[in-house]
């Protein structure tokens, strides 16, 4: 019940989100959105996933989107209808193929689905011998999962290095336009 009254709200953020003309606005719903999230994932005993959730979404993102409104307007530019059209058909048309994407996978908790018959049996069995660690989650993430956490990481420091990046374009070109000015 309580997941699904967190839906709800993050159902009605999403839906203000989507409303509302004021980014500053819209980057605190967002964050709302984030944590709201985190605590399904926790309810739902992915804290792992909850952590990452909280961490990545509500605390990273949030961040980076506030930095970079300091820079920008805070006030979200209307588009002609013709362009809102074609993106909200876009939207609609991506929704749909993921949503046909999971038709073929099993249903939640069902015991017959592949991965209750091949890894995780394993994983529960064999990984305090192998990897030393009495927490299976821990075992999974830094052992068996490693390379794949690494990756993970490379890909957010690589993309928090590129908005960096950018932010710090946009800051150093009045400068370079001062001196020109100074110089002419």
């Amino acid at each position: 019940m309580i997941i699904l009254a967190l839906m709800g709200f993050m159902a009605v953020i999403g839906i203000a989100m989507a409303r509302i003309r004021d980014l500053f606005a819209v980057v605190i719903l967002g964050g709302i959105f984030s944590l709201l999230g985190a605590a399904v994932y926790v309810i739902l005993d992915a804290v792992d996933v909850g952590f990452t959730e909280a961490a990545v979404g509500a605390g990273i993102s949030t961040v980076l989107l506030l930095g970079t409104l300091a820079l920008t307007t805070s006030e979200e530019k209307v588009t002609p209808e013709s362009r809102s059209l074609v993106s909200i058909v876009a939207v609609i048309v991506t929704g749909a193929v993921l949503v046909y994407g999971t038709l073929d996978m099993p249903r939640y908790g069902d015991p017959t689905a592949p991965i209750n018959h091949h890894v995780a049996p394993r994983y529960l069995e064999k990984s305090g011998d192998e990897v030393g660690l009495p927490n299976v989650v821990t075992s999974v993430l830094a052992s068996y999962r490693g390379y794949d956490t690494l990756g993970e990481t490379f890909v957010i420091f690589t993309a928090a290095v590129g908005v960096l990046a950018i932010l710090g374009r946009s800051r150093r070109q009045p400068k370079r336009k001062r001196m020109k000015a100074r110089k002419g």
